[in-house]
């Protein structure tokens, strides 16, 4: 899978306005603050998340996110006609195919109903696959080289853009930030 990597950079015009990203747009962190940033219609303004630059409508694509350190995150691919303001339920029916963490050890493939995911060890780098065709989705983790969840017969018929959320930062339980780390860099 690795040999369909690619290029992700965070799409600062899609990041709520709690979220910090990095200059080169590979971090995201929730901050303290909500920043002053013009309410565009496609940024997020009640769910603390964010999509990547690039969408993809053919083929395969690779990413892998370093979790390391957090409590509470989500990753996954959304479509690009999702609902960005206003709470959002992330479930392959409304655009988001997702896994999260909660509270240090709940991990969750966000289905319809949701399914709970029970992971011998906790990743610290997950890597995410997609299959456009195949209307596959897959989220591995990258070090013990294990298989998270699958998403499998989705049909997509628009653009997908990787999907990240550090969730809140919880008084700096949780402050660690998302990174966007190159694939093969398996330090």
């Amino acid at each position: 899978m690795q040999q369909y990597a690619v290029n992700v950079t965070l799409d600062p015009d899609t990041a709520h306005p709690y979220l910090i990203l990095s200059d080169h747009g590979k971090q995201v962190r929730h901050g303290d603050i909500r920043q002053k940033l013009p309410d565009k219609p496609e940024r997020f303004d009640t769910c603390t998340c964010v999509l990547g630059k690039e969408g993809f409508s053919s083929g395969r694509f690779y990413f892998e996110v370093q979790v390391k350190g957090k409590t509470d995150w989500a990753l996954g691919v959304a479509r690009e006609s999702i609902n960005r303001k206003g709470a959002i339920t992330l479930r392959p029916s409304d655009g988001y195919w997702t896994v999260w963490l909660r509270n240090g050890d709940e991990y969750v493939a966000c289905e319809d109903p949701p399914v709970s995911l029970s992971l011998r060890v906790k990743p610290q780098r997950v890597g995410v696959f997609v299959d456009y065709e195949e209307g596959l989705v897959c989220f591995y983790d990258v070090e013990s080289s294990s298989h998270i969840y699958s998403f499998t017969a989705q049909s997509f018929t628009e653009k997908l853009y990787p999907y990240f959320s550090p969730f809140l930062n919880y008084r700096g339980k949780n402050s660690n930030p998302l990174i966007i780390t190159p694939v093969n860099d398996n330090k």
